[in-house]
Formats: C-alpha cells, structure tokens, sequence
C-alpha cells in the first residue's frame, strides 16, 4: 500500500465514522449538545483544513453551532471535496509542503501528507469524546474503531 492509498484509506474510515456518530444521534430523542457541538466541531475543522490545502478563507468559525441537520449536509459533503482533492493531489503531492496560518493567526509550514494524518486523527479524537459523552448521558455511541471498520468491510 502507498503511502497515497493509505491517506486515501483513512479518509474512507473517517467518512464511514463520522456518518456512524451522526446516525447514533438521530436516533436519539434528545442527543446530548455536547456531542453534537463535537460532531459539529469534527466537521468544520476538517472543512477549515480541506480550505487551508486549497488556499481558500476560511468559511466556518472552529467550534459552529450546528444542528444535527447542519451536520448532515457537512457529512454529506466533505467527502467528495476530500476526495476531490486527495485526487488531484495525488502521490507526489503528499510531500509538499504549505505554508498557512492558523486561527490565532500564527504562520506554520508543514508537509500535506502530515496535515492530512492530523486531520483523521483529531477527528478519531473527537469521536471518543462524543463515544465518552454519550455514555456519560447513558446511551450506547456508535462503534467507530477503525478496526472495527475494517473487520465488517466497511473499508476495503
């Protein structure tokens, strides 16, 4: 597996969890608001990187008040953006580098394969916070491990 595939591989899981946590609060009555503020969160710091890579201003404020509606269509969407540009980015690309500022305004240059890798895992880290929240709230999360993903073939 390339390095490319496998980038490409972590974003397939992070599309499939981000969808298990979404559906895990719709059927809920009452989801707890942290978790969605969570999900929210998740979405939007993925929409704000996918808009550093490309050169784009920022669209999103980091932590938006969505509505599990909200967060649906960002589901719906940041995966063929994400795709999208993992496409056009290509092999050769995951090494370069980009110079960007973050939202304090602060200048960094890191490599776009290590931008993408903190991109899936901060979302991983998120969903163990709602995983945690929710059974803090008494209802049951999704089951989002990776592994979990691989073993069901969920990814191939």
């Amino acid at each position: 597996m390339t390095l490319f595939e496998f980038i490409s591989s972590l974003f397939s899981y992070d599309d499939w969890a981000n969808r298990k946590v979404l559906s895990s609060l719709q059927a809920l009555d009452v989801p707890p608001s942290r978790s969605i503020k969570l999900l929210a969160h998740i979405l939007s710091a993925e929409r704000l990187w996918l808009e550093r890579l490309v050169v784009q201003k920022q669209t999103l404020p980091v932590w938006p008040q969505f509505t599990l509606a909200q967060c649906k269509l960002e589901v719906d969407q940041l995966p063929g953006l994400w795709t999208s540009y993992l496409t056009s980015l290509g092999e050769p690309g995951l090494s370069a580098s980009l110079t960007y500022q973050n939202t304090k305004g602060e200048s960094f240059t890191s490599k776009k394969q290590d931008i993408l890798l903190h991109v899936a895992m901060h979302s991983a880290y998120h969903r163990g916070q709602i995983a945690a929240d929710m059974r803090a709230a008494g209802f049951t999360p999704a089951h989002t491990d990776f592994i979990h993903a691989v073993r069901q073939g969920f990814l191939e």
